[in-house]
């Protein structure tokens, strides 16, 4: 053992540097934190095959970032002689994946025509016009999407619909959508738009109840969709300490 302190010794302050990192971005649970802290080195490797090496799970698509802009780059130039709609409709998803949301919008509104039947590129483009803030767009595109079918994506259509309602002050609407989208869905996404709806409308207790539902899902998640969630646990427990008691 003692050998191993004296390998770890000359590491410690990196394997502390890249658990801290990682636990900023990730945010686990806070005890994590003293590990890192109090145990030194050791208590660094304990937290990084812990949390870090399963999280790489996570970051596959990370590692599909090289491959996806060098295939934006070669449909910018065949577009220039082939803009076919499935052309178009490619680049638009790609430049979606790295969050480039209004070239994602420019070229679904290219991809799309009179003839387009498909509710994909309408709902891939209702998801950018929500990132741009733009719901008025967003739910002439999602309302198109529920008329073809009305559980596209495991209801995440609807929940998004109902918060593009509640954005554009449509309260009846979306109120209405979101109490039917949520006896069927349980997307953590879905719970935090309610909430934050239910919050605005004053309804404090009821926007207590649906953040708490979000953040009771954390202790019978197993590991990997509990890594998953922890976006929506933050902004859960974020919501939960700004509602009044």
């Amino acid at each position: 053992m003692g050998s191993f302190y004296s390998f770890l010794f000359p590491w410690n302050v990196i394997l502390q540097g890249i658990a801290i990192v990682h636990f900023i971005r990730r945010r686990p649970d806070t005890y994590w934190l003293w590990i890192i802290l109090i145990g030194g080195g050791l208590g660094a490797v304990v937290y990084i095959f812990v949390e870090v090496l399963p999280d790489f799970g996570l970051l596959r698509s990370s590692f599909k970032v090289f491959p996806r802009r060098r295939r934006i780059r070669e449909l910018e130039a065949v577009i220039l002689d082939n803009p076919a709609a499935g052309n178009l409709e490619e680049l638009a998803d790609l430049y979606l994946e790295e969050g480039k949301y209004a070239r994602a919008r420019e070229f679904y509104d290219r991809a799309i025509s009179s003839r387009t039947d498909s509710p994909d590129p309408f709902y891939r483009r209702g998801l950018a016009e929500i990132e741009l803030a733009d719901f008025p767009a967003a739910v002439n595109d999602l309302e198109r999407v529920l008329q073809k079918e009305p559980k596209y994506d495991f209801q995440r259509a609807a929940g998004l619909l109902a918060h593009a309602y509640a954005k554009t002050g449509q309260v009846e609407k979306a109120d209405a959508l979101f109490r039917k989208t949520v006896q069927i869905s349980t997307l953590s996404e879905t719970y935090l738009n309610y909430a934050n709806f239910l919050a605005s409308q004053g309804r404090t207790a009821e926007a207590r109840e649906w953040t708490q539902r979000i953040l009771a899902k954390k202790p019978t998640l197993p590991g990997y969709l509990k890594r998953r969630e922890r976006p929506w646990f933050r902004k859960a427990g974020s919501l939960l300490k700004q509602l009044p008691a």
